[in-house]
C-alpha cells in the first residue's frame, strides 16, 4: 500500500526545521497535534534527537503515519495516538509535556474545535511550554495574499465550517488560557509559524 503523501510538507520542512531547532534546543517531550501523512514528524524527530516526538491523529490517519514511520524510524520518534479534539484529555499522555507543535490544522478544523484546542493545549502543556502553530493566517480581517483567499475559498467549498483563521482571533483566543505569543515567523508561500510560551 502506497503511503500517504503531502507536497506541502515536503516543501515547508526545511523552513520549519530552521525555526523550531532553535525554538525547541531544551525540550524534552513534543506532543504533534494532527501528525497527518506522518512526514513532519519522520523530518523532524531525527533533527531534533533530544526530543521525543509524539505523534497524534484521528484513527484514520494512523496508518499512513506508521507506514512513515516504518520506513524512517527514530529512536525519539513515537507511534500516533489517539487525538480527537471532541474528547481529548491530557491523562492519555505519560510524560509531561513541555513542547506542541501542529501544523496546517486550525484552518481544517471548526472554530469551536480550534477553541477545543487551544483549552487542550493550556490543560496539556507545562508551564514555560513552548506551542508552535504553522499554517496561513489573516491580518485586520485580510488575505495576506491571492492565494490564501483561494485557498479560503476551497476550504469553505469543502466544510463551511473551516477557513483561514484571522491572526488577532488566534492570539486573543490563546491569551485566554495563558498562552502568550513570542514571535510571529514569516514563512514561504504566505504562510506564518506562530510561536507562544505557557506562563
Amino acid at each position: 500500500m502506497n503511503k500517504p503523501y503531502s507536497q506541502s510538507c515536503e516543501n515547508n520542512k526545511e523552513s520549519i526545521l530552521s525555526i523550531i531547532k532553535e525554538v525547541l534546543c531544551l525540550k524534552k517531550h513534543l506532543l504533534e497535534i494532527g501528525s497527518g501523512t506522518g512526514q513532519h514528524a519522520v523530518y523532524f524527530a531525527p533533527n531534533l534527537p533530544q526530543l521525543n516526538w509524539q505523534t497524534s491523529d484521528l484513527s484514520v490517519n494512523h496508518l499512513g503515519i506508521n507506514q512513515w514511520i516504518d520506513e524512517f524510524p527514530s529512536n525519539n520518534l513515537k507511534r500516533p495516538i489517539l487525538l480527537d479534539l471532541h474528547s481529548a484529555s491530557k491523562n492519555q499522555l505519560p510524560e509531561v509535556i513541555d513542547s506542541i507543535f501542529t501544523a496546517n490544522t486550525l484552518h481544517i478544523i471548526s472554530w469551536s474545535l480550534v477553541k477545543q484546542f487551544f483549552n487542550y493545549v493550556s490543560a496539556t502543556l507545562a508551564t514555560r511550554g513552548v506551542l508552535c502553530i504553522y499554517g496561513p493566517f489573516n491580518y485586520n480581517n485580510e488575505f495576506s495574499s491571492q492565494s490564501n483567499a483561494n485557498f479560503d475559498v476551497w476550504l469553505k467549498n469543502r466544510d463551511v465550517k473551516s477557513g483561514v483563521r484571522d491572526f488577532e482571533a488566534i492570539v486573543s483566543l490563546a491569551n485566554s488560557v495563558d498562552l502568550k505569543l513570542l514571535n510571529d515567523h514569516e514563512m514561504p508561500a504566505n504562510n506564518r509559524l506562530l510561536v507562544f510560551i505557557k506562563e
